[in-house]
């Protein structure tokens, strides 16, 4: 529908991809939709199908199917669901920051979504055991908290309180540079399979995955930065108002209500910062791997110049 190779091509496809409302949809419905395109492709839909029909049909698929293993992702891991998830946690992570068991507390619900997300949409071709999962999560977890903690306390000593209203982007990011690594490290131990033009496996590299979990951990930053850097500011003059003053209690509907607005741009675009089907040259492969080399040798009499995986998001 789109060109994947263009950052506009990518750009729409995932605003209407990750449309939230593609959640509510039940499983039944889901299963309907991956039907009816198993039937579409094979030329044997129901008569009187639409063109439409067909599109929204692939449309549920691709939110809700994971690229790799076809199978359901839980609700709560899909892109789709990233901004009413990631609105209404991240408001209240900038509403209630000034605190100690505040800042603890919604850490430790974001980054505990965050590793759920990351795991969801992992390269499922290479598995991690229920044990990696859980060394994985406790990691993440913890370096956002000790970042969190460790900021909060040196900047109640080196800056003015506003600055710790920053406190909650720098901890997610620092916590996405270990979360999203750890929470697929089987990846960067096993490498992730790759596969030439015609989607044939042709062996597995770990600077494949590398590569893909770098430009991850990227796109998530980015997702995060407008509305936590932002906001901010917007918060910071609305509270010198009178009106604003009086109104506490609509401090956090209206961060997650502003958040929401952000994310409803910025998870299509992060996503779309780079292709989902990622590319790695057989060069790069030759120079730093050469056991997979050598397995891409035998798996092939064609040597093809680049190989593709699927780099998550």
């Amino acid at each position: 529908m789109w060109d994947q190779s263009s950052f506009v091509g990518r750009l729409k496809y995932f605003f209407w991809v990750t449309d939230p409302r593609t959640v509510l949809a039940p499983d039944a419905e889901l299963e309907k939709a991956k039907e009816l395109l198993k039937q579409y492709r094979l030329g044997q839909e129901p008569k009187g199908t639409s063109e439409d029909q067909i599109i929204y049909a692939r449309k549920l698929y691709e939110s809700a199917y994971h690229p790799d293993s076809g199978d359901l992702m839980n609700v709560y891991g899909r892109m789709s669901f990233q901004v009413p998830g990631g609105m209404a946690i991240t408001g209240v992570m900038l509403q209630f920051y000034k605190t100690v068991p505040a800042v603890v507390f919604w850490q430790w619900v974001n980054q505990s979504f965050n590793a759920f997300v990351n795991y969801t949409n992992r390269n499922a071709e290479s598995p991690i055991t229920p044990q990696k999962i859980g060394v994985a999560y406790a990691m993440a977890t913890t370096s956002a908290l000790v970042t969190a903690l460790g900021l909060k306390a040196y900047l109640q000593k080196a800056a003015a309180p506003f600055m710790q209203r920053f406190v909650p982007f720098a901890a997610v990011a620092a916590a996405n540079v270990a979360n999203i690594p750890l929470m697929r490290q089987g990846e960067l131990t096993d490498g992730v399979a790759v596969f030439d033009e015609n989607g044939n496996k042709v062996t597995e590299s770990r600077m494949a995955a590398v590569k893909g979990i770098s430009q991850v951990v990227l796109s998530r930053i980015v997702m995060a930065a407008p509305g936590m850097i932002i906001l901010p500011f917007i918060m910071q003059k609305l509270e010198t108002y009178p009106w604003m003053q009086r109104l506490t209690f609509l401090h956090a509907p209206m961060q997650i209500t502003m958040v929401g607005a952000f994310l409803t741009f910025m998870v299509p675009i992060s996503c779309s910062f780079f292709p989902q089907k990622c590319s790695l040259s057989v060069a790069t492969i030759q120079k730093f791997e050469p056991e997979a080399y050598s397995k891409l040798l035998k798996s092939t009499s064609s040597i093809p110049e680049f190989v593709y995986f699927n780099k998550g998001l």
